[in-house]
C-alpha cells in the first residue's frame, strides 16, 4: 500500500460478475472469488489468466466467503448452507441445504472457537432480523430472533468472541449501538429465543449527531465509526470517528472531506477506508482506558466555537507520532494526531526516564536549540525503548515543527544524520521533505530518496523539478553522495578531460594510448556513439536517486506532464546517455553503488515520452535526441533478431559441449550451417 504498486491483477471475462469479496487462504497462500453467484475459482500469485485457473460449478449461490487463520475457508451460502472450502471441493455438485426461509443474508462473520469455526450471520424478513450461529465441526445451528426498537432498524453489524461468548454490537438508524450477549449452547433448543439488547452508546455529543455507516470495535472499550456529522443548519459532514463505550465519550474524529464508500476495515491496528478516489490507511494505537482521558475529551469538546471532532490534518504544532500516557486512550500512530496541553516551561525538572515521549517533547518544544538538541539526542540514544522507530519519528517532527514556527533554525546536519541512521519512511515524518524542498536541501533530499520507501508521487515529481533546476555551477558548491555516478559517468576537471572507466576484458585506455593518443583527446567523454553526458556529476547522483524511487505510473504520470519543457528534455537525454552506457557493457548493468538499472531507465523513459511525446515532437532542440533514441533502439532490435536467428545453434553448440568429456587442453573447430 505504501509504494503504491499493483503487485497482480485479475480479472473475469466481459459479462461475468465478482458477486462477493476475494479471499486469501492463508493455509495454501491461495486466492479464492465467486464470480455469478455460483462458479468458484482459485488461484495463485504466479497465475496470470483467470480463464486457465481452477474452476468449480456450486450447486447453490454463495453469499460470502471467510478465511480463518488456522481453520482455513468456510463459505457460507445465500440459503444459509455452510461448508469448509475442503468439503465442498470433494463435491462441488452436492446439495446444499437451505437453512432460513425467505429471510436475506445482512451480514456473517466468523471466528476459531478452540480448533472448530464457527459462524454468525443476521438474517431480516418483513422488517424483523434473526440471528444465526452454525459450528461447523459440531453441526450444530442456533437460532435467535432480535428483539425489535420501535421506529429503528440496525444498519451494521460487528461481533467478538471471548471465553465461548459472542458480543454482538448493532449500528441502529436512531444513531444508537446496542450490545447482545449470545452465549454459545451445545444443545440447540426447538422454541425460537428472543435475544435482549442493552444500549452501549448514543452518537450525540454537543448537539451534533453522528449518522453511522459502518463500525469496527477495536478493544473492549473502544470502537471506530464511520459515518455523516450533521448539526443544526450546517451541511453533513463525514468522518471517522473513535468513541469510548466505557465512559460515553468521543476520543477523536477525522473528517473526509472528499467522501467515502461507507466501509470501513479494521486488521492488525491499521484502518482502510477508501477516501474519494484513495485507499487511506490509518494507524492507531488504543491505550487502557481512564476517567481522565474521557473527562478531558469531554470538557474539549464542549468548549465554544471549537469543533467537537478533531482534525487530524490541522493540528501542526502539538501533533505528535506515539500515544502519551493516559491523557489520550486511542492515539494514531502515522495519520492520525493529537491535541495536548501545551506547556509554557522550558525543560522539566522531571526526570527525562519517568516521562513518556510525548511529554519529553512538550516540555522540551520552548527550550534554547542547544538545549532542544542535546536532549533529543539523548532520546534517540535509547534503541531499547519500545517503539523506537515511532520514538524517531517524533524526534523528527519534533525538529520539523520547530522549524515552522522559527524560518531561520534549521538543523540541516541533525536532520541529516538520523536519516542516513535511522530506518526511517515518509508516513513517519511527511513534512521533513516538504521543508527540505522548501530549503533547496539536495543532499537530504537525494538521502530521503534513496532510504524511504514510501515516497509519494507528488513528493517525487517536486524533487525531480528541483533537481532539474538548479544550476551546475550552485551544485559543484554542495556535498551530495556522487557513489551512484562515480565508477560509470565522464568528468572533467579544469577543462582536462578524464574518463572514469572501470576496465574489462584486461582492456585499458592508458594501455592504447600510443595508438590511440589523437582519438582518446576528443572521445573520452562521449559514450561509443558519441553522446556526452548532458549533466555533471552532482546532477546526475540527485537524477540517479530519482530513479531509485518506488512509484506508481498511474500516480506520478499526471505530475510528470506538468514538467517544463526543457527540463524534460534535458532528463530524457540524461536517461538516454545512460541507456547508452548500459548497452556498450556486456551484462547491461552500470558499475558502482546504487547504479539505475537499465529496467529503472527504460521505464523512466518510456514514462517521459508519454508524458510529453506531443512537446517533443514540436521541439526542435529536442528533434535530433529523439532520431538518435530511435535510431539507436532500432539497431539494437536489430541485433537481438539476429541473436534470435541463432539461439536453436547456441543451444545445441552449449548441449554437445556438456556431452563432451574435454581433456586439459583441447582444440575444437564448429562450422555452424
Amino acid at each position: 500500500v505504501s509504494d503504491q504498486k499493483p503487485l497482480g491483477c485479475w480479472s473475469v471475462k466481459h459479462g461475468q460478475i465478482i458477486t462477493c469479496p476475494v479471499v486469501c487462504n492463508f493455509e495454501t497462500h491461495e486466492y479464492i472469488a465467486v464470480h455469478d453467484d455460483k462458479v468458484l475459482r482459485i488461484w495463485k500469485s504466479a497465475d496470470i489468466n483467470l480463464d486457465k485457473v481452477f474452476k468449480a460449478t456450486l450447486s447453490a449461490d454463495v453469499y460470502r466467503i471467510h478465511s480463518l487463520p488456522n481453520g482455513g475457508p468456510v463459505v457460507l451460502f445465500k440459503g444459509g448452507g455452510v461448508r469448509t472450502l475442503d468439503v465442498l471441493l470433494e463435491a462441488p455438485q452436492q446439495e446444499i441445504e437451505n437453512v432460513i426461509s425467505d429471510e436475506v443474508i445482512k451480514w456473517s462473520e466468523a471466528f476459531m472457537e478452540g480448533q472448530q469455526p464457527v459462524l454468525i450471520f443476521a438474517t431480516e424478513k418483513d422488517g424483523d432480523f434473526f440471528v444465526y450461529i452454525q459450528k461447523l465441526k459440531m453441526n450444530s445451528l442456533q437460532r435467535y430472533k432480535l428483539e425489535q426498537e420501535e421506529l429503528s432498524k440496525p444498519l451494521s453489524f460487528t461481533a467478538y468472541m471471548k471465553n465461548q461468548i459472542i458480543t454482538l454490537l448493532c449500528l441502529y438508524s436512531n444513531d444508537s449501538v446496542y450490545k447482545v450477549l449470545i452465549l454459545l449452547q451445545q444443545n440447540t433448543e426447538e422454541e425460537e429465543q428472543i435475544l435482549s439488547k442493552s444500549l452501549l452508546l448514543k452518537l450525540t455529543v454537543s448537539g451534533s449527531v453522528l449518522k453511522g455507516t459502518s463500525f469496527v470495535v477495536l478493544d473492549k472499550d473502544h470502537i471506530a465509526i464511520l459515518g455523516s456529522l450533521t448539526a443544526a443548519g450546517e451541511e453533513p459532514k463525514e468522518c471517522l470517528t473513535i468513541w469510548n463505550t466505557k465512559f460515553q465519550t468521543l476520543q477523536t474524529s477525522k473528517e473526509l472531506p472528499l467522501g467515502t464508500s461507507g466501509q470501513l476495515w479494521c486488521y492488525e491496528e491499521k484502518f482502510f477506508l477508501t477516501h474519494g478516489k484513495v485507499l487511506t490507511v490509518i494507524m492507531y494505537k488504543c491505550e487502557i482506558s481512564s476517567l481522565a482521558a474521557a473527562v478531558g475529551k469531554l470538557k474539549e469538546s464542549q468548549t465554544p466555537d471549537v469543533s467537537s471532532f478533531v482534525n487530524w490534518d490541522t493540528l501542526e504544532n502539538e501533533e505528535l507520532v506515539v500515544s502519551i500516557q493516559s491523557q489520550q486512550s486511542v492515539a494514531p500512530k502515522s495519520e492520525s494526531k493529537m491535541t495536548l496541553r501545551s506547556k509554557k516551561n522550558a525543560v522539566a525538572k522531571v526526570q527525562p526516564d519517568t516521562l513518556s515521549v510525548g511529554q519529553l517533547l512538550l516540555n522540551i518544544k520552548d527550550a534554547p536549540t542547544t538545549a532542544f538538541e542535546d536532549e533529543l539526542r539523548q532520546l534517540m540514544s535509547k534503541a531499547q525503548m519500545p517503539d523506537f522507530q515511532a520514538t524517531i519519528g517524533c524526534v523528527v517532527n519534533a525538529l520539523i515543527n520547530r522549524c515552522k514556527t522559527n524560518p531561520k533554525y534549521y538543523p540541516r546536519n541533525l536532520l541529516l544524520q538520523i536519516v542516513q541512521t535511522q530506518d526511517l519512511s515518509y508516513s513517519l515524518c511527511p513534512d521533513l521533505m516538504a521543508v527540505a524542498l522548501e530549503k533547496k536541501d539536495v543532499h537530504l533530499l537525494q538521502t530521503c530518496l534513496q532510504r524511504f520507501p514510501d515516497i509519494p508521487e507528488e513528493i517525487i515529481y517536486a524533487c525531480l523539478k528541483i533537481f532539474l533546476s538548479i544550476s551546475e555551477a550552485y551544485l559543484q558548491k554542495i556535498d551530495v553522495n556522487l557513489e551512484s555516478v562515480i565508477c560509470y559517468i565522464d568528468i572533467e576537471f579544469n577543462n582536462k578531460e578524464v574518463k572514469t572507466e572501470i576496465v574489462e576484458n584486461g582492456f585499458s585506455t592508458e594501455q592504447e594510448q600510443d595508438m590511440w593518443d589523437t582519438k582518446l583527446a576528443k572521445e573520452t567523454r562521449l559514450t561509443n556513439n558519441g553522446e556526452l553526458c548532458p549533466v555533471g556529476p552532482q546532477k546526475a547522483a540527485l537524477l540517479n536517486a530519482v530513479l531509485h524511487a518506488a512509484y506508481s505510473e498511474t500516480f506520478l504520470l499526471p505530475h510528470l506532464k506538468n514538467l517544463p519543457a526543457q527540463q524534460a528534455v534535458l532528463f530524457l537525454r540524461y536517461l538516454y546517455y545512460l541507456y547508452v552506457k548500459c548497452s556498450e557493457k556486456i551484462n547491461t548493468t552500470l558499475p558502482g553503488i546504487s547504479s539505475p538499472t537499465i529496467n529503472q531507465i527504460m521505464d523512466w523513459m518510456c514514462l517521459l515520452l508519454d508524458a510529453h511525446f506531443t512537446v517533443m515532437v514540436m521541439l526542435p532542440e529536442a528533434k535530433e535526441l529523439l532520431s538518435n533514441l530511435h535510431k539507436f533502439v532500432r539497431a539494437q532490435v536489430r541485433f537481438y533478431s539476429e541473436l534470435n536467428k541463432i539461439e536453436g545453434s547456441l543451444q545445441e553448440l552449449q548441449r554437445l559441449n556438456h556431452q563432451k568429456d574435454f581433456q586439459t587442453y583441447s582444440i575444437e573447430v564448429l562450422e555452424m550451417i
